[in-house]
């Protein structure tokens, strides 16, 4: 074997190379009374510098044959899903306070998974796909578990198990009828045999059906609302950006440049899960009482607007739309998930009723909050209206055989962005309005919590404002 192969896969040998620090550093320090500080600023350092060397690596890259393939692209959305992981991580200081004897495994699985999601986007294989996705979801089960004295904790990680292997078993079935068709596994061997048969056309809908539930879209969602409510917080957060970014750029990879001869097939499916995803979603996170599983149905709305930016005709625009779409929704959703926690942390609880006159006591949080709240809805100035222009102008970006759809898709989708602003504000008003006789009372966040919402809050104020981002991610997608 020709071993100077792995110089070509750089940021999977790095963080490899990551958990044997983070896994040496946990075995020292394993009777040091500061071993959660340590820990947890070698893991900060570590992904940091991660985050760094991502930025020097724009090329692109193969190893073993081409069952590894990765272009300045993926390695965008490897940088951003780096950077989304270093906020969970700093974020979940305070709550690692309360279970110390495993800081290690923590950051050690989330790492692993961090590391599966690598290799899925890099994947030139469906082999490799289907092993990074793995790689991927068993330590996510161990995470949302971690809590494992409370019975909620436990319940959404059988939940997510079982949800995960099922979709893992109906993706394998339509892959082997891809190989069935096509007799290889490799994109590029397969985009080059493939022809609209019923075989393939059964292999596409499984496929898509498998990813669907990794990206948690309707009809695939019902395991959201119980897992995100029963995970720990900073799980939670990891959950509803990190796993969706890179499901949402490899599923529109495989789309693309494996399916793109049966674009006539995939798009109506696409058509049809982004209205009900956005629609369905919205409907129910009105009626949500308990702010994680109010996150969790607009994580599914938000999951059908990024999957919006695949269904247009110009591919270049489409992975530009969807991975800027993925930073200024990490941003934002962290920023929720951070202020969620600060207020857990500090003796509140994920009812919306514990919100209620937030500003009175902790006027700071409640900002912070609204700001990311008024992202997600898509508010100007804010960097989300600037991401949900951006996904609808690539919908109907080179629509010329049948415009009617696509337009109708993005319509659907503009009438449900004014709906989830009335749900968000629901939050506000609770901060804001709703009078409480006895408040959360006022309390100091750490520095931490202090660095992840400062993070989140700039890439809020500036990711839509500062045009070089964009353009970054656009020179990338050429």
């Amino acid at each position: 074997m020709n071993y100077e192969q792995f110089l070509n896969m750089i940021p999977e040998a790095t963080l490899v190379a990551i958990l044997l620090i983070v896994f040496c550093t946990d075995f020292a320090l394993h009777k040091d009374e500061n071993k959660l500080s340590k820990l947890w600023t070698v893991t900060v350092g570590a992904l940091l510098l991660q985050t760094c060397l991502l930025f020097g690596l724009q090329e692109p890259a193969e190893a073993f044959g081409g069952i590894y393939v990765t272009t300045p692209m993926v390695n965008v959305m490897k940088i951003i899903l780096t950077a989304g992981t270093l906020i969970v991580v700093i974020m979940s200081r305070t709550w690692l306070e309360t279970n110390q004897k495993y800081t290690g495994e923590f950051f050690m699985l989330i790492l692993s998974t961090l590391l599966g999601m690598y290799m899925m986007m890099s994947s030139g294989s469906f082999l490799m796909f289907f092993l990074g996705l793995e790689m991927a979801s068993v330590p996510l089960a161990c995470m949302v578990a971690f809590d494992k004295m409370k019975k909620d904790s436990a319940e959404a990680a059988a939940k997510y198990i079982l949800v995960a292997t099922f979709s893992s078993g109906v993706m394998l079935f339509g892959i082997s009828f891809i190989y069935a068709a096509t007799g290889s596994l490799y994109y590029d061997n397969v985009a080059g045999a493939l022809t609209s048969t019923p075989l393939t056309i059964m292999g596409l809908v499984f496929f898509f059906s498998g990813l669907g539930f990794k990206l948690s879209l309707v009809p695939f969602h019902f395991w959201t609302a119980d897992t995100y409510q029963g995970a720990p917080t900073p799980v939670t957060g990891y959950l509803s950006v990190i796993s969706k970014g890179a499901a949402a750029l490899t599923l529109c990879i495989i789309l693309t440049k494996v399916f793109g001869s049966m674009v006539d097939y995939w798009n109506p499916m696409l058509w049809i899960v982004i209205m009900l995803s956005i629609t369905i979603a919205n409907l129910f996170a009105i009626r949500q009482k308990e702010l994680k599983r109010f996150m969790a149905f607009s994580s599914i709305s938000q999951a059908g607007y990024i999957m919006l930016a695949v269904i247009g005709a110009n591919a270049q625009a489409g992975a530009t739309a969807l991975t800027f779409y993925v930073l200024v929704y990490v941003v934002a959703n962290m920023a929720v998930f951070t202020v969620i926690s600060a207020v857990e942390n500090n003796g509140g609880n994920t009812q919306m009723s514990a919100y209620n006159g937030l500003y009175q006591t902790n006027p700071k949080l409640a900002l912070l909050m609204t700001l990311a709240l008024f992202s997600l809805a898509g508010i100007p100035p804010f960097a989300g209206m600037f991401s949900k222009f951006f996904v609808f102008l690539a919908a109907v970006n080179g629509q010329n055989a049948d415009p009617f759809w696509p337009y109708f898709v993005v319509l659907v989708a503009l009438v449900n962005t004014v709906v989830s602003l009335y749900y968000y504000l629901l939050i506000v008003k609770a901060m804001y309005i709703k009078q409480e006789a006895n408040p959360l009372p006022a309390f100091a966040t750490d520095s931490a919590t202090k660095i992840s919402l400062v993070l989140c809050t700039a890439g809020i104020c500036f990711f839509g404002i500062v045009s070089c981002i964009y353009e970054w991610i656009s020179a990338a997608a050429l």
